[in-house]
């Protein structure tokens, strides 16, 4: 994906008004509000699939805003579909809260007034989908508003993936595949909105992401330790080591294939950005806490098909 922005590099006392300059008052029309400033952090990435723009964005923190003077600036009518990887995000439209987290994703419109609650650090994928385009795909009564899509399992979870897919391998492909791709994305979307696959979590439910997504924001912030363990997660959260591995059978995944997972994926995105090209694959992996950059190698070629070092000649 291309960089758009970031504010590593600049003063700590400098990247707040940074971002609001480049991102806020031109990228995308809003206002941001971030009570936690003096030391402000974000990125968005930008990919093109046909008729989607697909943006990676890391957001501190803070509070965003579209009202009627940012909409009368936009030349183009759209959806926002949003895929959290990491933390929360509330959106509020037409009388509504959203709750979006790694396990429920929200779509709403994007020439209408909204708000976004980025509950900590927020990590997102963000689809911008042509209205007239999306609505070709639902019977008129059909038409999406504002909704949840659950991403946990099902239809919305394919969704979710194919998504994420897109983002880590699209660089690679040929425009022509780009843009059927983003064709079929859009069907898959509209396939799981149109099947009802959004939900309500019971109050235990709730209780469990919540404290799910808690423990994954922990494991987020030592990713680089190389003595990342189970045992050791559970002890610094305050839970056994068996109801960790009950909290992430939520997602269907073990706690350590969800640790392998982070590292490749945070290893994956260094090695795309020029800007770290200076690191060697071997300081990569070891800095993302892997023991072997022989065995780093071996499943990173697994995940995504490709070396580490075949990506960096990309």
């Amino acid at each position: 994906m291309d960089l758009v922005f970031t504010t590593e590099g600049l003063e700590p006392s400098k990247r707040y008004a940074a971002w609001q300059g480049a991102i806020c008052d031109v990228y995308v029309n809003v206002d941001v509000n971030a009570e936690k400033r003096s030391d402000y952090q974000g990125f968005i990435r930008e990919a093109r699939f046909g008729p989607v723009t697909m943006t990676d964005v890391l957001l501190s923190e803070q509070r965003i805003t579209r009202r009627e003077r940012h909409i009368a600036k936009l030349d183009k009518d759209c959806y926002y579909v949003e895929f959290v990887q990491q933390g929360q995000v509330n959106v509020l439209q037409a009388g509504q809260t959203l709750h979006s987290n790694p396990a429920v994703g929200a779509i709403f419109s994007a020439a209408e007034a909204y708000d976004l609650e980025c509950i900590g650090r927020v990590r997102s994928l963000y689809l911008e989908i042509p209205r007239k385009e999306f609505a070709s795909r639902f019977n008129e009564h059909k038409i999406p508003v504002a909704a949840t899509i659950a991403t946990a399992r099902g239809l919305g979870r394919i969704a979710a993936e194919f998504c994420s897919t897109l983002a880590s391998e699209g660089a690679a492909l040929e425009e022509a595949a780009r843009t059927r791709l983003g064709g079929e994305l859009l069907d898959v979307l509209a396939l799981a909105l149109d099947m009802g696959d959004n939900y309500e979590l019971s109050e235990d439910d709730t209780a469990q992401k919540a404290r799910l997504r808690s423990v994954k924001d922990w494991i987020e912030e030592h990713l680089t330790d190389p003595d990342l363990s189970p045992e050791k997660i559970a002890r610094s959260n305050g839970v056994s080591v068996r109801h960790l591995h009950y909290l992430f059978r939520l997602n269907d995944v073990s706690v350590s294939e969800w640790v392998l997972d982070r590292r490749l994926q945070r290893c994956y995105d260094v090695l795309t950005r020029p800007e770290l090209r200076s690191l060697s694959v071997t300081e990569v992996a070891y800095r993302l806490g892997f023991h072997s950059s022989s065995h780093f190698s071996t499943v990173f070629r697994r995940k995504f098909g490709h070396s580490p070092s075949d990506l960096r000649k990309r």
